[in-house]
């Protein structure tokens, strides 16, 4: 079978890897569609995402689809045919974290396709790979594998405005318009708010927003006033840029709260503290997602929320580095996908 592997900073290889077998409780799954992420890009381009370096040979994908191609022992879940949403996160389930429900800070967590520890945790950009039952969510509902890819990111969305206050009736920023920004908008939504607001420095980005539900969208590179004023009741800053961040801190009401989505790629940074002390703002962190998940699956699988207008384009496994190049560019793409040929 066809593996994606990246070796190091802009170094990725298809190669042949031996077809893996479902052990007992595990599911052996075809890919549907893996989406590349932000911190696949990372990983390819930079050879680390963040703190975390490509040290061995490392498959990517956490966001994907798939059709179970065959079960192992015990396994009653899902069967062979069944169309899969797949959830990357294996968290512990034992440690203080994963007991009080919050399983994305699990102390022994294991996240595919994350260079976070060593070995690697590889992840889901291959023809075939095996995957515990509990971590495959089938889907009944009439929805293309590519759309259930989207399980993963839609959960960040949701969980960054579950890390938020309640969104009824409240202004809302979202600084980026990628993928998760775009979802964050939809997400918003879900959660009531009255005025969602989209700021970035590419027009195609802002457009994508607009069409999934943004009120209003701001060239932050060409309108630098639109977002000097205390206006917004909420913030989320999903670019992982420090000056977006400085944005949301300076367009936050007095008692506001400002989510930290995005990753700031380098630290230590300055940062105006006494802004946030004089303004009483709460600051955030929203790291991937916990239950979200599972609603995500649900939102998508009832067709309450439509990510059709993100989805840029599909290339076979085959042409990963096509596929990467396309979804480096956010002129031309929002989210790209990688399929089994």
């Amino acid at each position: 079978m066809l593996t994606c592997r990246i070796h190091a900073k802009e170094d990725l290889r298809i190669e042949d890897s031996a077809l893996p077998e479902a052990g007992p409780g595990q599911v052996l799954i075809r890919l549907g569609a893996g989406g590349i992420c932000g911190s696949d890009l990372h990983y390819y381009y930079e050879g680390r995402n963040g703190s975390f370096v490509v040290r061995e040979p490392l498959i990517p994908g956490h966001e994907a689809s798939g059709v179970v191609a065959k079960v192992g022992p015990g396994v009653t879940r899902v069967k062979p045919g069944d169309r899969i949403a797949v959830s990357p996160s294996h968290a512990c389930g034992q440690c203080d974290y994963c007991r009080e429900g919050r399983e994305q800070l699990c102390r022994n967590m294991r996240f595919l396709g994350s260079a976070s520890i060593y070995p690697h945790v590889q992840g889901m950009f291959c023809e075939y790979f095996v995957m515990g039952e509990r971590q495959c969510y089938p889907v009944a509902a009439d929805i293309s594998l590519g759309e259930i890819a989207f399980a993963e990111p839609l959960a960040v969305a949701l969980h960054a405005v579950n890390r938020g206050p309640e969104l009824l009736g409240k202004s809302v920023l979202i600084t980026g318009a990628g993928t998760i920004g775009c979802l964050t908008v939809i997400a918003a939504r879900l959660a009531g708010a009255r005025h969602v607001a989209v700021s970035d420095i590419l027009d195609r980005p802002l457009a994508t927003a607009r069409q999934v539900g943004a009120d209003r969208t701001i060239r932050a590179d060409r309108e630098p006033d639109a977002l000097a004023a205390p206006q917004y009741d909420v913030s989320f800053e999903v670019s992982g840029s420090f000056a977006a961040l400085k944005s949301c801190v300076a367009a936050a009401k007095r008692g506001g709260t400002i989510v930290q989505v995005g990753t700031i790629p380098h630290e230590p940074m300055p940062f105006v503290v006494n802004d946030v002390m004089a303004k009483e703002l709460d600051l955030k962190g929203a790291f991937r997602w916990g239950i979200e998940f599972d609603w995500a699956v649900d939102y998508l699988s009832s067709r309450r929320v439509d990510v059709k207008p993100l989805l840029s384009g599909q290339f076979a496994l085959q042409d990963a580095v096509e596929a990467f190049a396309l979804a480096k560019d956010k002129t031309r793409s929002t989210k790209v996908q990688v399929v089994a040929a």
